[in-house]
This record gives C-alpha cells, structure tokens and sequence, in this order.
C-alpha cells in the first residue's frame, strides 16, 4: 500500500496540471470544512454562506478531480511525442491495467479508495446543496433586495414554518428541475438588475394548489359556519373599540351545507374564467361545466370582449389560489396593523388619539415611499402642539408604541422595490381588494337570465357591524 501511494503521489507531481489539480481539491475540501464547522458551531450566520460552501468550493472541488487524471494523460501523451522507452507507452495511450503486477494492483487499490471518498464527499456535498437551495434562507436573503417584500411578509405569515418550495415546488422531479431552470432565469435577472418592481403577480406557472396546499388542507373538509370577530377602534380621543361580527358559511365539499366552499369545490361542476388583465382582477367570463355535460357561460355585461377574443382566449380552471393568492405573502392595510397593536397592547390604548395618528401619518408616509423618520417626527410633532402632557406624562408608553409603529411600518413598505400593503390586490373578500366581486357582482349574466349574486347572505350573515358593546357577544359569551 505504501509503495502504491508513493507511486499516486509520484504521478501527482510529475505535471503541473495535476499537481494544481490535486491542490485545488486540497484547498476547496479544507475550507468547506472550515465553513461547515464554524456555521455548525454558530460563529457564521450568512445566507451567502450556504452560496460559498455548496455552489462555489465544490465546483472548485469538482475542477480540481478532474484536472488530476487529466494532467496525467497530458503527460503521457507528451512522454509517448517525445519518445519515452517506457515499455508501457508501447501499448497505446492509455495505461494498461495488468493486475498480474503488484505496481498496478497498488496503484489501482489507492486510486479506488480516493474515487470513494470524493464519490462520498461530492455525494454529500450535492445533497446539501440542494437542501440548502430549497432553504427559505435562500429563497428569500441571497437576492435580498428582490425579495425582501415577499420575505419578510412570509415571516409574519401563518405559513412561516412552511418552507417556500413547498408551495412553489411541491413534491416530483419534473416541478423540481422547472424550478431550477426558473430559478436560472432569475439569477441572471438579478444579476443584470432586469427584474421588475415590483415584482410582477401573479405568478402564471404556479403549480396547481390540489398538488400543494392540500397536501396539508383538505377542502372537502371544509364545512359548516365559523364566528369571526373583527375588534377595530375608532379615531377618536379615547380609541374607543368597534366590533364587527360576521358568521361566515364556508359550505364544503361533500357536506349538505351551504356557503363559499359549497360552490367553488363541488364535485358536481368545474368552474373557469377568463380575465382580461394580467393580474385576473378583471374576470370577463365565467364557465361552469355541470358533470352531467351542461354548460353555461356568464359574460360581464359591460365586457369589451368580442365573440372572437372569448373564442380564442386562455381560460383558467378556478383553484383555490384564485382567491386565497396570498396565503403566506400578506399585507395588511395600516389601520389593521394598528388595530391588532392597540388590542395586543403593544401601542398603547391610553395615549389619546393614538390610532387617528398613527393610521394617517402611517399611510401619509407609506404612499410617498418616505423613510420612517417622517412617521416618528410628525406624531411627536402632533403631541407637542396639541397634547404637550403626553410627551411628559406617557413618554414612555409613546416610545414603546413608536417603537412597535416601526417595526410594522418596515414590514409593510420597501421603497426599493416600490411594495407597499396595497401593491398586491388580496382576493380573500373584499374589503381591501375587489377579491370577491370580480365575479359576484349581479353583472356577469347568462343568455337566460342566471346572474353570478352578490347577496351577501351567501357567504355570511352579519351579526353586528362597527358597534361598541354587540349584545350578540354577550349572548355568545364571547370575551370583548
């Protein structure tokens, strides 16, 4: 075995090709090494890490394997042009492999557990770089200026725990590598700064929802009514609560109920629609095919769509993503935001006038794109005009709300790539966005009269709307 390393390290140093090689793999396996352990022990935590250790060293790696035999082909090639008496190059080219001889027997064994341990390291290292670029590390804070937006909704989401490629992949092969030829496409826009921004929705390649989210939700599950109450606060000296109660009848897919899913989720009919815009906030045309083979086709009565355009159009099969199309990348308007401070106090309640402020100095500044500071300087501004004891009285319950104020105000405007909470149209109801009435609005009709409604009795009743004490959440015994 010894004679037979010194005889690998011998062909080693007999070209330069093969030397450089060898040194190559040498370097680029010492320092992944060094990058693993030192991100194992936690010294390290970069998203640009993970790119070094399982893109860049072990391409240097995989370069460097490669230019160890092929150095000593090189210089055989040049031993046999040059007229070597070394009776082995008689032969041909390539070496002969006689293992009569214990000078190939040696030399073969310690080759053979090198290709091991590189197959095994390369082998190890791919994996991990795969996992790594399935990683919400990756998906989100390598290109951080792109995606930033999406990102840091995604962490404030209820999907945060769900990595990206679960939804925008799923499982299979075939999803995976269009992923991957995607993602190409990306890095070189990042990389020429050619992408929009915003970043354009939605996204028209998405993989259909019954191969991702219900992977974990069932819709024909979905059943019954659920109690929703909104609390929001008035604009006025005390914040005084306001509470909205809606029953929403969610319906299902195979249960004898009523309501949104009921319709949407049938077994019994496939819906699809046409939309005339590329955010599908304008629905022209709606199909809905019966199982039993009837078809009955709802055109927007205002539609500037001929005969021909529907023919020749692309229409779209109705998925659940058509109206949950931001599951996980939510924005939500400043007033909500602060609504949910006030409740969980973390802006405090006490300060007069609080949310009046804070939601109209909040949207001043967010529509202009301007920096935080503006939102900070103009409420104490207010306060040292209007209500000079609360600078001196409740400073420190007004830096704590400040403090919680920006923190939300961070997460929902990205001047850079011009994303604010309204940028992306949200199509789960219709209070922020058109959502609902895109199709239910007593226009799209039939040839013989059948309208898409827009009773609101369909998908909830409700109970109380913007009262301050709802007699309803007392009879529920429903804490207020």
């Amino acid at each position: 075995m010894r004679k037979g390393v010194q005889l690998f390290f011998g062909v080693l140093t007999s070209n330069a090709i093969s030397l450089f090689g060898a040194t190559l793999v040498t370097i680029a396996a010492l320092f992944i090494v060094f990058f693993m352990l030192l991100s194992y022990l936690g010294h390290v935590n970069s998203p640009y890490l993970g790119i070094l250790v399982f893109l860049i060293l072990p391409t240097f790696f995989v370069i460097g394997l490669v230019l160890v035999p092929a150095g000593a082909l090189w210089r055989r090639r040049q031993r046999r042009i040059h007229g070597d008496t070394d009776p082995e190059l008689a032969a041909g080219f390539y070496p002969v492999l006689d293992f009569n001889r214990a000078k190939t027997r040696q030399m073969f064994t310690v080759v053979g557990i090198l290709t091991l341990v590189n197959l095994f390291t390369v082998s190890l290292i791919s994996y991990q770089g795969v996992v790594y670029s399935e990683s919400p590390t990756f998906c989100g804070q390598v290109c951080h200026t792109v995606m930033e937006p999406e990102y840091t909704a995604y962490l404030n989401s209820p999907h945060s725990h769900v990595a990206c490629v679960d939804c925008h992949i799923g499982p299979g092969a075939s999803w995976f590598v269009k992923a991957k030829l995607s993602g190409l496409r990306q890095v070189i826009a990042v990389a020429r700064k050619s992408y929009s921004t915003p970043i354009e929705t939605p996204v028209h390649n998405l993989r259909p929802s019954e191969e991702t989210c219900e992977e974990c939700h069932w819709p024909k599950k979905f059943s019954g009514d659920s109690l929703r109450v909104h609390k929001h606060y008035l604009d006025d000296e005390s914040n005084t609560p306001s509470y909205t109660v809606l029953l929403m009848h969610l319906g299902g897919g195979r249960s004898a109920s009523k309501g949104i899913h009921s319709w949407h989720i049938s077994e019994e009919k496939d819906t699809y629609y046409l939309a005339s815009d590329e955010k599908r906030q304008k629905i022209d045309v709606v199909r809905v095919q019966e199982k039993g083979g009837a078809l009955t086709e709802y055109r927007m009565s205002d539609t500037t769509l001929t005969g021909a355009d529907i023919a020749a159009g692309e229409f779209r099969r109705m998925d659940c993503i058509d109206c949950h199309n931001r599951p996980t990348h939510i924005y939500k308007p400043p007033a909500t935001l602060i609504d949910y401070a006030i409740t969980d106090g973390s802006i405090s309640k006490e300060i007069p006038f609080i949310r009046m402020k804070a939601v109209e100095e909040f949207t001043a500044a967010g529509n202009e794109f301007a920096p935080w500071t503006q939102v900070d300087e103009k409420i104490r501004a207010y306060y040292a005009e209007n209500n000079p004891e609360v600078l001196e009285t409740m400073k420190d319950k007004l830096d704590a709300s400040l403090v919680t104020l920006e923190r939300l105000y961070r997460q929902s405007v990205f001047p850079e790539m011009k994303v604010k909470w309204d940028t992306y149209p949200d199509n789960i109801g219709h209070t922020n966005s058109i959502g609902c009435f895109r199709c239910h609005d007593d226009s799209h009709a039939s040839s013989d009269g059948k309208v898409i409604s827009q009773d609101c009795n369909v998908c909830h009743t409700v109970l109380a709307w913007e009262e301050e004490a709802p007699e309803i959440l007392n009879q529920l015994e429903v804490p207020q």
